[in-house]
């Protein structure tokens, strides 16, 4: 793992909502808004982008932790944007990243994510012992 980044530093990503975004489960429409799983998914997704530029060839990013705290709706059409801040990286390889999420300046939802890199063949060898 290359440790590029410092407390505080930043990546962002956006995301146009989508009807796929919505709350809907296999009993239907819940309601045509940004769904809280699909706000946790793009969060993951924010916090992978630090994992993208820290490991190396033979390793990879998996998810440990995320929580999320979803204050305000988006709705279809609108865009979020993702602002995730760097924490650190603690004794076993783990990142951990704050983020916010902001639609029209309106705060949609903040968090902590967490995510650990690790060697490509241990993560291989974990999930045959399952």
């Amino acid at each position: 793992m290359k440790p590029i980044f410092k407390k505080g530093d930043i990546k962002k990503y956006t995301h146009t909502i989508t009807s796929n975004d919505i709350a809907a489960f296999e009993a239907g429409i819940v309601h045509e808004l940004y769904s809280t799983f699909a706000l946790c998914r793009d969060a993951e997704w924010s916090g992978r982008l630090f994992v993208l530029d820290m490991k190396e060839d033979d390793e990879e990013g998996i998810g440990t932790m995320i929580q999320i705290k979803h204050l305000s709706p988006a709705f279809v059409g609108e865009t979020v944007e993702f602002e995730a801040e760097f924490d650190c990286i603690t004794d076993k390889n783990e990142i951990i990243n704050q983020f916010r999420v902001t639609c029209n300046q309106r705060l949609i939802a903040v968090g902590t994510q967490g995510q650990k890199i690790l060697k490509k063949d241990k993560i291989k060898s974990l999930f045959e012992k399952l």
